[in-house]
This record gives C-alpha cells, structure tokens and sequence, in this order.
C-alpha cells in the first residue's frame, strides 16, 4: 500500500467537531463548520469531521476520533448555549465542556459558532478551552492555524479570543460567505432525520427587534451571497447529495425584496428539482416576490408575527403590523403556500387582553400552524437585556450563560396557564415548552409520515379536517 503524501509545511491536522446533540424537533445540519472545509482545504490543512449529533455515545465517540486521527487542533462548533425553551431549558454547556475535557492535553482546543459567539468569556472560562472565534471563522481560521502552527499566540487575530486574556478579542470584520463544502459529512442522514437541506443565501438584519442576536452575530448589513453560488451549492445538493427539499436558514429570507426575488427568478431559470421554506417577515411581504418564489418551489413558510397585539409589536421593536400579518396570510392562502406563525408570549406589557388578541388574530387567519412559545431567552447586548436589568428581572453582573428568561417567573407560570389552554383546544398549535403537540416521540413519528419539509404541516387538522379551535367554542382568553 503506497505511503500518504507528506503533509506540506505548516499543514497540521485539524478536527472539526459539531457538539451540537438536539435532535428536537429536529437535527440540524452543521452548516457553521461546512463553510470551514473549503478555506482549511486550501491551506493544505488535513481536515476530518465528528459530528456528535447521532452519536450514541459522543464520549466514546470523541476518544476513538482522536485515537484514530490525532489532530493537532481540534475545532469545536457551538451552534446554540441551550435550547431556548422556558420551562424545560435544557443548557449544553456540559456538553461542550465534555468533549474540550477529552480533547485537552491531546490537542489545542478552539470554540466558535453562533452560540460561542453570544457569551464567549464565559463559555471559553466554563469549559477549559485553549480559545475561541467571535463572529464568522472563516476568515480567521486559516490565519489562526498558522499562529498555532509556528508555536504562537493567536491573541490580537480579528475576533480570536485566548484563555487568561481578559482583554476584549478585536472586532471580527464581516466579509464574504465561504461556499459550504459538505463533503466531510454526511448529507443523506439529516435529509433522513430532518427532512431538509439548510442553505444560508445572506447574512445580517437590519431590523431592531429588542430579543434579537442576529445584528450582534452577523452585523445589521445585509450581506447577500451571489446568486450564482447560491444556485451551484443548491445544483450540488441535488445531484450530488439527493436532496429534494431544502430550508432557508436566513433571518428573513424576503428581505431585501429585490435579492430574493434575483435568487428566486435564478432558482427557476435553472430548472432545480426541489421545493424548499423559509422564514419571512409579514412586514411587508412583497406579492410579485411571493409568486416568483411559489415558482422557484417555495411550499411552506414561517412567518415571524409574534404577536397579534399592535401594542405588544411595537414594544418588541418589530417592523410591521397587525395588518401586515393580514395581508401575508391572504397572499399564502390564495397561492397555497402552508403557513406557520411563530408567537412569542411574554414580552414587555403582555397580559390575558394582549394574549386573547394574539390568539383571535391566529382563529380568524387559520394558519396551517401556530408555534408558540411562552417566556423569551435573555441575551447579553440585546435591549431586552436592558429592560430586564431596569425591571429587576436580571441582576447587573448576573451571568447569562444559564438561561435566563422574560418576564419574571410568576408572570411566566400565569402566560403559561393562559396559553395552554388556547393551545390545548387548536389541533394546529405546538407549544414546545407545555408539552402541546412537541413530545420527540410523537414528532419522530410524524417525521416518517412526513419525510421532507417542516414538521408543523403535520398538525395543521383535526381529525374532521377543521382548521383552528378543536370545537366550535371559543376559549376563555379568546373571549376576554
């Protein structure tokens, strides 16, 4: 068997590990670290994949990989710090803190991702590793393996952060989005699993939603990807990886209108065999844009509405109205695009009144789905933060790496109580974090009954084929 070719100088082997093991409500594709396997390539690096998402045992997991591959790096993606549901908050952060462990002593250890990103001393303190990426790594990491290769300290890299520095790491400049390279991982299993394909088509959210990370993760820019690469990484997910349904992982994937719609007329002109979703907002939601995406594939999408109460918009910094849902729901019924509105109960001045007209908003719409979740997940840099420190809710000083939620506890258990009996009557509602029609068991079975394209299509009837309320009675908070 004739010898591997000789690494060239510099080149180490590196370890990309996907920590990321929530299979609820379903898996979702590592796509952080699939952008990092191109420039790594490039660079002469030696790169290998553990994805720990389908592992049976990720300690086992992780000793055997490093047996196997001795990296010299290993690079740890952490898609999120926990699972964002109030009151069943599940944090991963042992679960980082169980693979960097394993790997210390046996390589240098470098965290990032999205949720990484969020609260980075912390994370990097609470978990042992050698450093850290803020921001987007794919810029940085070639750059940051060279230091490591030549023995020094990556500190003063853009965005790099080194343990027992307490400086703040330099501002990451956002710049081009590598082309995911998905060839290290394996594809077929999250179509499977999941039911999809994600694809990112740009970065950056220009709108102030008080809750929000995206601006402080990817910049208030909107940063486009060009069209022609969109539209290649999608021809290679087809005829390469069979994939037939894809999500669109953007913020808002409808705005700006004129980059959508250039993607959505490139997509048909190219004659791709899939059909795809995406997350909107209602705000408005462009007519010529949602007919060309109807063309392009688009089946299905979630609407970020929030709230059916004008007062409970405004103080959540969102860009739209209550007629803008109006409308968006209009135009996806007349074009027979699903629908799922994403409701947030618990914002600043939320009560029974400004519950019971987010839940007559959702009868008189009939949307296929209502996902609602009751408390909302306090982030460092966000105004929410700040409201909540005003109100008491959050200490100054307090770490927010445990999740942390708004309004305060007792608020929380009395929405709680208000929502589920709304969710409990409507066969289309899912309410994760009261139980409603969210238990994994139920969800993997719908999964094979529906094997592409978003889970809450399954939960649009009852069993007389009705649409909204169970029965023809009209809750309590409905009829407050």
């Amino acid at each position: 068997m004739p010898e591997a070719a000789p690494r060239p100088a510099g080149a180490l082997r590196v370890l990309l590990v996907s920590a990321n093991r929530e299979r609820d409500p379903s898996p979702v594709f590592p796509l952080g670290l699939s952008v990092l396997a191109g420039p790594l390539a490039r660079a002469g690096h030696e790169a290998s994949v553990l994805d720990l998402c389908f592992a049976a045992d990720p300690r086992a997991a992780v000793r055997a990989t490093l047996d196997e591959r001795a990296p010299d790096v290993v690079l740890v993606s952490v898609r999120n710090l926990d699972n964002t549901t109030w009151p069943v908050s599940r944090s991963y952060v042992d679960a980082v803190r169980e693979v960097v462990e394993q790997c210390r002593g046996r390589a240098v250890v470098v965290l990032g991702g999205s949720g990484f990103s969020l609260e980075p001393r912390e994370l990097l303190a609470a978990t042992g590793a050698d450093a850290g990426v803020v921001g987007e790594g794919e810029q940085v990491v070639v750059p940051l393996l060279r230091r490591i290769a030549a023995g020094e300290s990556p500190a003063g890299l853009p965005g790099v952060i080194v343990a027992g520095d307490g400086g703040p790491a330099p501002a990451a400049l956002p710049a081009g989005i590598e082309t995911p390279d998905r060839r290290l991982f394996d594809v077929g299993l999250y179509l499977r699993e999941g039911g999809a394909a994600n694809v990112q088509a740009k970065r950056g959210c220009p709108f102030g939603c008080i809750y929000c990370t995206y601006p402080l993760l990817e910049g208030r820019r909107v940063r486009p990807r060009p069209v022609a690469d969109v539209v290649a990484e999608l021809r290679t997910l087809v005829d390469e990886h069979g994939i037939d349904y894809v999500e669109f992982c953007d913020d808002t994937f409808n705005h700006p209108p004129a980059a959508a719609r250039e993607l959505c007329e490139a997509m048909v002109a190219a004659g791709l065999r899939l059909s795809w979703s995406a997350f909107v907002t209602p705000g408005p939601l462009d007519e010529r844009l949602l007919d060309v995406m109807v063309r392009a594939g688009c089946d299905a999408v979630e609407l970020g509405t929030d709230s059916g109460s004008p007062a409970l918009l405004a103080g959540l910094g969102k860009p739209f109205t209550v007629e803008d849902v109006r409308d968006a729901a209009r135009l996806c019924r007349e074009r027979g695009v699903a629908t799922a509105h994403y409701l947030l109960f618990g914002g600043p001045g939320e009560n029974e009144a400004t519950v019971a007209e987010s839940v007559a908003l959702m009868d008189e719409l009939a949307p296929e789905a209502v996902i609602a979740m009751v408390g909302i997940r306090v982030y460092p840099g966000t105004r929410l933060h700040e409201v909540a420190l005003r109100e008491g809710v959050v200490a100054p000083g307090q770490s927010l790496l445990p999740p942390t939620f708004y309004p305060a506890e007792a608020e929380l258990k009395g929405l709680a109580a208000l929502v589920s009996s709304a969710a409990a009557e409507r066969p289309g509602w899912v309410a994760p974090g009261l139980g409603i029609n969210s238990r994994p068991k139920v969800l993997a079975l719908l999964r094979a009954t529906l094997p592409r394209g978003p889970l809450w299509r399954c939960f649009s009837r009852d069993r007389t084929g009705r649409r909204g309320p169970a029965s023809g009675r009209r809750s309590r908070i409905a009829r407050s």
